[in-house]
């Protein structure tokens, strides 16, 4: 029993000349077909590399363009001259030039020898492939495709247009079911010879020859009339990415691929030196005859797949940046906002920093400068605390002092005052917890010594950005934890909303407050509110705050922090 090879080589002919070296010399024919565009000289330096092998030749060269006949000619043409020379060849094992022997060769021979009649084929119907990229299953078998998908692509699009247009569908020959797979097969001499010598092959070559990829459909429909014992699969191990690119194996793949105990591996990169020399040398093997179980490997690639097409979380970069709401989460970690709070008590942030694991800073996109924590110049990753550099993309700016400190949850202060552009972003990112107390950026305004008309239309101008905001949480969209109190109902007992926020900020925590932080004065705080509904604005965010509460808040709370009891 005896296999034989055929070789598309158009690369790196260096190392397809060391494989069939490798495959001629365990005792297998090899048939080479060397691309039409290779150049003379390199073509007659891969003939004299290979001169003193008399099992190997070369077959009539084709100019071979990807998706188009040209491959499937070459691939007769070779297959018809292995069989005329070769008659002791049973099976014929088509590969490329950039493919690599993964188990000796006496191990495929036998696997073979025991499956005599068996052709490994890839062979499934349109309606059973999954892994078609491009958009056009059936259709590649009913439309006509005269024209290069790579090098006439506005003609190609103009034409399937076209045709879908006007309706036009071909025939496809009696008794013919269209397949299609994998470009790499293993055909019995008996399967093989019967395609070759079909007397209708005149039909099916014109049919096929206006088919889209037919080296992918050729051979895999037409062994379905033929062959009498089909196992729709591939020898050659060949993974694809979610492009339909096969993906490239280099040196540290070399346990994967000899976990998968495939026969033949493709596409190997030619300057991967150490995975050549390995699977090439004489001692090579396995002590058992493995099945070619190339499933074993499939979850590692899947997970490949997925960290290209999605990379980690809140991680933005230029080679794969995400569709807009298609990120693969839009910020890394979790992280708190506290809208509200360091306007309404004292030392907010130092007293936060005391009871949760958190890095606690000011206003991040105050209209200054971005406030990092303990008053840094510089925060990880060199951001700077500059404002027009945060501002000229807030939403970068946020999503890489996350990044860039992930494994420390971020929590920041923020009031309408600040930079408004990220509003939409926290609201929908399930990893934001925001807190807001509504109506405290009164507070700072009502101990201005200012024109009170100047100090109404900044309150005015503050309300409007705040009610905004609120809008936007309050919507259907929001993914955030979202939690909103107005002022004067969050003074009447601040210690319960407290706990529960450090305890969502720190849930292993067993820590308990005994104390809250310091508010600030709130006298004339309701006589404030008062003289703005006088001067004819309502005040819309602050609750039911009485016109005598800053009074009362002054002697019952002012100057000590509140006791639990």
């Amino acid at each position: 029993m005896t296999v034989g090879f055929i070789m598309m080589c158009h690369t790196a002919l260096d190392r397809a000349a060391q494989v069939a070296r490798y495959w001629a010399t365990s005792g297998a024919p090899v048939v080479i077909h060397v691309d039409a565009r290779v150049s003379e000289h390199d073509y007659s330096a891969l003939g004299r590399s290979l001169a003193d092998l008399e099992d190997i030749s070369f077959s009539r060269r084709y100019k071979c363009e990807w998706g188009t006949w040209s491959l499937v000619a070459a691939a007769q043409a070779a297959s018809e001259q292995m069989l005329e020379r070769h008659r002791e060849v049973r099976h014929v094992y088509l590969a490329s030039g950039s493919c690599l022997p993964l188990r000796p060769l006496s191990e495929l021979t036998d696997y073979l020898a025991a499956r005599p009649y068996t052709d490994f084929i890839e062979s499934v119907t349109t309606t059973e492939v999954g892994w078609t990229v491009g958009g056009i299953d059936m259709e590649r078998f009913t439309l006509r495709f005269p024209f290069s998908w790579k090098k006439q692509r506005r003609l190609f699009d103009r034409y399937v247009e076209l045709q879908r247009r006007v309706k036009f569908k071909r025939r496809i020959p009696d008794g013919m079911v269209p397949h299609l797979g994998s470009q790499w097969w293993c055909l019995t001499r008996q399967t093989l010879s019967a395609i070759l010598q079909d007397p209708d092959r005149d039909m099916y070559d014109r049919y096929f020859k206006r088919v889209w990829i037919p080296d992918e459909s050729y051979f895999q429909t037409l062994t379905r009339l033929y062959a009498t014992s089909v196992e729709s699969r591939s020898l050659t191990l060949t993974k694809f990415d979610f492009q339909g690119k096969p993906h490239i194996f280099y040196d540290d793949h070399l346990q994967l691929l000899r976990r998968s105990d495939c026969f033949v591996a493709r596409k190997v990169w030619p300057k991967a030196d150490r995975l050549y020399s390995t699977f090439l040398a004489p001692g090579n093997g396995s002590s058992v005859m493995a099945e070619p179980n190339p499933a074993k490997i499939d979850r590692l690639f899947s997970k490949s797949i997925e960290r290209r097409t999605k990379g980690r979380p809140g991680l933005y970069m230029q080679s794969r940046f995400p569709k807009k709401d298609h990120e693969n989460g839009k910020t890394s970690a979790p992280y708190s906002i506290f809208h509200g709070f360091s306007d309404l008590f004292e030392n907010f942030d130092g007293w936060l920093a005391k009871y949760v694991g958190a890095r606690v800073h000011g206003h991040l996109f105050a209209p200054e400068r971005a406030e990092f924590a303990s008053g840094e110049e510089m925060f990880s990753g060199c951001l700077t605390d500059s404002a027009v550099m945060r501002d000229y993309n807030p939403r970068a700016f946020l999503t890489n002092v996350i990044w860039n400190s992930r494994g420390e949850r971020q929590c920041f202060m923020f009031s309408p005052r600040d930079n408004q552009d990220n509003n939409w972003f926290t609201a929908t990112d399930p990893n934001a917890q925001i807190s807001v107390i509504s109506g405290a950026w009164a507070l700072p305004l009502s101990r201005v010594n200012e024109n009170f008309a100047t100090i109404r239309r900044e309150a005015a101008r503050l309300q409007k950005r705040e009610l905004e905001h609120l809008d936007i949480l309050r919507s259907m969209y929001v993914k955030a934890r979202v939690r909103i109190w107005s002022i004067a109902e969050f003074i009447e007992n601040p210690m319960e909303p407290l706990q529960t926020i450090i305890d969502e900020i720190s849930p292993r925590s067993t820590r308990r407050l005994t104390e809250a932080p310091q508010m600030v004065d709130l006298t004339g705080f309701g006589q404030f509110l008062q003289n703005l509904k006088n001067q004819g604005m309502q005040p819309l965010v602050m609750g039911d705050f009485p016109l005598d509460e800053g009074a009362r808040q002054s002697t019952t709370r002012r100057g000590r922090p509140y006791l639990v009891k």
